[in-house]
C-alpha cells in the first residue's frame, strides 16, 4: 500500500531566519562578561576579520577592520552571521546544544548535564599512565583514536617552551602518539585549543578531536545546530575537561615567583586537589591555597555556568578520592562506542563510577555552584534547577 506524502501542515515549521552578526555578539557577549575566550567565532569567520591574542589580560576576540570600528562588521551588515552561529554563549546556546546532542533539554535535577554512564578510567599503558594527568585517560583516548583512524588529528594544547620549560599553554595540533604525549598534563591557564584548527585545515585533515574546557566543547554542537557551515564538519569527537575556572598566565610571575620563589621554568607538574599543588624540577613539592589564586581568575570564567563539560562526547576530570583514576562521564553514543572499544582492546582499565561516590557528589556540587554564576539577565534556561533570587 502506497504511503501518502505528508501534508504541508504536518511539515516541521521553518526556522526563523538567523540575522545576528558581530554587532550583537559584541554587545551581548564580548563586552557583557559572558565571553569565555573559546575562539569559536574566530575559526568560524569566513572573512578572517576577528582577531585573538593569547596574552595575559587578553583571551578575547576583537574585530580587525577599521571601517565600522570594533563594534560592528561590514560583512555582518551584508548578511554574514557566522560568528554568532558559532558562539556557545550567545542567546539560548545551552538548550540548542542539548537538543542537537540529546534530542531533549537538561532537567532541573541534572546540574552536571545529560549523560549515559559514569566510570573511573585510567590508561593501561604504564608510560601513558605516568605522563598523563590523573591516570592518563585523555592521552589514551587520543592515541587510540589516531591509531584506529577514528580521527586524524587532535586540537589540544602544548607548552610554549616545550622541553626547555615554561608553562604558557598554547593551542597545538597532535597527529601522532608523541605529539599527544607532548600535550599531556594539566595547565590551569587558558588555551583556546580551537585556534589549532587552521593548522589542521592546512594539513588537509578531515576528522578532528577537540580537547578543551567546557566552553570549547560546546562550540561544535552549537555550530551544528545553527548550521554555521563547513567549519564545524571536521570536529568529530569532543573531549571535555571538568573545569571550575582557569587562571591568567600572569599568575606564574605575580604570585608563584614573586611570593614563593617558584619560577615557572622550574615547574615540572601541577594539579589542583583542594589546593594548588606544584612539583619542582629539584624534587621539591609546594602547596598554595586556592584563595590566594582567585585574584588571577580569568575574566571569561566569572560567568561560566558549565563545570562538567556538558556538551562533550566524553567529559573527564581528576576529582574525588581515587587520585590515579579519571572520573569519566560518557554522554553520547559516540563517546560510549569509543570507551567500549578501548575496553575491548585493553588500552584502558575501568571501575564503576560509584566506586568513588564522593567524586560524583563533588561533580554535582561543583556543577551547581558554577551554574549559579550565570547571570539572571542572560538566557534563562541555563539557570534551570537553581532557586530564583529574591
Amino acid at each position: 500500500m502506497a504511503v501518502a506524502p505528508a501534508s504541508s501542515e504536518a511539515a516541521s515549521p521553518k526556522r526563523e531566519r538567523w540575522t545576528f552578526q558581530w554587532k550583537e555578539l559584541y554587545d551581548e557577549v564580548i563586552t557583557s562578561g559572558l565571553c569565555t575566550g573559546c575562539a569559536g567565532c574566530v575559526i568560524a569567520c569566513p572573512h578572517d576579520v576577528i582577531g585573538y591574542e593569547h596574552e595575559p589580560g587578553q583571551y578575547k576576540p576583537f574585530h580587525l577592520e577599521d571601517e565600522l570600528g570594533p563594534t560592528d562588521c561590514g560583512h555582518g551588515q551584508k548578511g554574514c552571521t557566522s560568528c554568532t552561529r558559532a558562539c556557545p554563549r550567545f542567546r539560548d546556546w545551552e538548550t540548542e546544544a542539548d537538543e542537537h546532542l540529546f534530542a531533549r533539554t537538561r532537567g532541573d535535577d541534572e546540574p552536571a548535564g545529560i549523560y549515559k554512564d559514569i566510570l573511573l578510567c585510567r590508561a593501561s599503558d604504564d608510560f601513558v599512565y605516568e605522563v598523563g594527568q590523573d591516570g592518563g585517560l585523555v592521552s589514551a583516548i587520543l592515541i587510540w583514536c589516531l591509531e584506529n583512524q577514528v580521527i586524524d588529528g587532535a586540537l589540544t594544547s602544548f607548552l610554549e617552551g616545550g622541553d626547555k620549560g615554561g608553562w604558557k599553554a598554547v593551542p597545538g595540533l597532535a597527529t601522532d602518539r608523541d605529539q599527544v604525549l607532548r600535550g599531556a598534563g594539566s595547565r590551569y591557564t587558558y588555551s583556546a585549543n580551537t585556534l589549532a584548527y587552521d593548522d589542521a585545515m592546512a594539513a588537509g585533515l578531515e576528522a578532528l578531536a577537540l580537547v578543551g574546557m567546557s566552553c570549547q566543547t560546546s562550540i561544535g554542537p552549537v555550530m551544528w545546530h545553527r548550521r554555521v557551515g563547513k567549519v564545524g564538519k571536521p570536529i568529530k569527537l569532543n573531549i571535555g575537561l571538568l573545569c571550575s575556572k582557569s587562571f591568567d598566565d600572569s599568575l606564574f610571575v605575580e604570585l608563584f615567583e614573586v611570593k614563593y620563589g617558584l619560577r615557572r621554568e622550574d615547574i615540572v607538574k601541577m594539579n589542583i586537589k583542594g589546593v594548588f599543588q606544584v612539583w619542582m624540577r629539584n624534587g621539591d613539592y609546594h602547596e598554595i591555597k586556592l584563595k590566594e589564586c582567585h585574584a588571577w581568575t580569568r575574566e571569561g570564567c566569572n560567568h561560566c555556568p558549565d563545570f562538567a563539560a556538558e556538551h562533550a562526547d566524553i567529559s573527564t576530570g581528576g576529582i574525588g578520592d581515587a587520585t590515579d583514576w579519571t572520573l569519566t562521564i560518557v554522554r553520547t553514543d559516540l563517546g560510549r562506542a569509543v570507551i567500549e572499544a578501548m575496553i575491548d582492546d585493553g588500552v584502558i582499565e575501568t571501575q564503576p563510577g560509584d566506586a568513588d561516590p564522593g567524586a560524583i557528589a563533588l561533580m554535582n556540587r561543583l556543577a551547581a555552584k558554577s551554574r549559579e554564576r550565570w547571570p539572571e539577565w542572560a538566557a534563562e534556561p541555563v539557570r534551570l534547577g537553581l532557586p530564583t533570587k529574591k
